[in-house]
């Protein structure tokens, strides 16, 4: 399975901050935004990742990930050029997709809870599509699940609904086959002249190819786009930090536990960042982990 994440945008909610740098190189809490939405993907075991930014913001985005191999994953990048619709990343992104089957995060999303990469894993192995419900106080600025009396099945998908449909959002991480590149180029621009991810997955809901799976009660989701939503994520992550020792949305750690990079590489990476308490983390981490191996022996 390959992932991609859609990092474009001009982020108009977060002027004057996005003026003169991309929304997805703010930080939240101690790393950039783009590392939560990349460390979601690496936990779904996806380790060939396409990043699509605009134009402007190639470079640097290329500088701050490189090619991914730090990490034992791939990173290659391509471009919008300007803000068509979520849907449009399945065209643009139609020659490394080929055959395989696809995650889209978007790149302002972050996401935690126990059972996250077990219910990533279930989407994986899905033949068919899926998409994720968390429950949110106000559902009007979402698209939105209706969903049958088990809260296992959509009946319908509404965009921003103004009456009241349901209370499950449908976050921005979802998992497709490889024809999602047709059905996306099968799609009409909407009013606002945008291709809607909601459009392309009443396709699948009306084939009755699109799965739902519920984040639970617990489970932490942030669309992270106004100012507002990325101090909520940043005091969250901080609060983790604090009470549990655990880092949210971190790279290298999946990486060195997934066994994608070795002892000695992961201590390096520790070791660039040593001056910093993301990198003292790390190698707490390195620590954890050997303990755990000892366990075992």
């Amino acid at each position: 399975m390959k992932g991609i994440i859609l990092a474009g945008g001009s982020g108009t909610r977060m002027r004057p901050m996005t003026k003169a740098t991309n929304k997805h190189f703010l930080p939240v809490y101690d790393k950039p935004m783009i590392y939560y939405p990349l460390a979601t993907l690496m936990l779904a075991h996806i380790r060939d990742i396409l990043i699509i930014c605009n134009p402007c913001d190639l470079d640097d985005f290329k500088q701050m990930l490189g090619d991914g191999s730090q990490w034992g994953i791939k990173i290659s990048y391509t471009t919008q050029q300007k803000a068509n619709g979520i849907a449009e990343a399945f065209i643009i992104g139609e020659e490394f997709i080929g055959d395989d089957k696809v995650a889209l995060i978007l790149g302002d999303n972050i996401f935690f809870g126990h059972g996250f990469s077990e219910s990533l894993k279930k989407a994986a192995q899905n033949d068919d599509a899926t998409v994720f419900g968390f429950y949110v106080r106000d559902p009007s600025a979402f698209g939105v699940a209706k969903l049958d009396k088990t809260n296992s099945c959509i009946l319908d998908l509404v965009e921003k609904p103004t009456e009241y449909v349901s209370h499950y959002a449908i976050p921005g991480l979802y998992f497709y086959g490889p024809e999602v590149v047709e059905i996306a180029k099968s799609l009409k621009p909407s009013p606002r002249g945008e291709l809607e991810i909601t459009d392309l997955n009443k396709l699948y809901l009306k084939d009755r190819t699109l799965n739902f799976i519920e984040l639970r009660r617990g489970f932490a989701w942030f669309d992270g786009g106004s100012p507002d939503a990325m101090l909520d994520a940043s005091n969250y992550v901080s609060m983790v930090d604090k009470r549990q020792g655990l880092r949210i949305g971190c790279p290298e750690e999946v990486a060195f536990r997934y066994g994608w990079i070795s002892d000695e590489e992961f201590l390096k990476l520790a070791d660039e960042l040593s001056t910093s308490g993301y990198g003292q983390y790390l190698k707490e981490v390195a620590g954890i982990v050997a303990e755990e191996r000892q366990r075992k022996v």
